[in-house]
């Protein structure tokens, strides 16, 4: 059998993967994550603004000036 993978964007989406499932008596476990909401949500909100250009580059020569 496969594995599957869900990630759920709020609490509505994960509470209704869970009814679905256990309609279904399909056996599942959940696993919290080992990381600080907010500071997720920090790094993600890094991540789009460098996508979105906004980083400040850094030459590795500057980094002992």
């Amino acid at each position: 059998m496969e594995t599957l993978i869900v990630h759920p964007k709020n609490k509505e989406q994960l509470m209704a993967l869970k009814a679905f499932v256990k309609a279904l008596k399909i056996d599942f476990t959940t696993e919290k994550s080992p990381y600080n909401p907010e500071f997720v949500a920090k790094i993600k909100r890094g991540e789009a603004q460098i996508k979105a250009g906004k980083g400040v580059k850094i030459a590795i020569e500057d980094l002992w000036k």
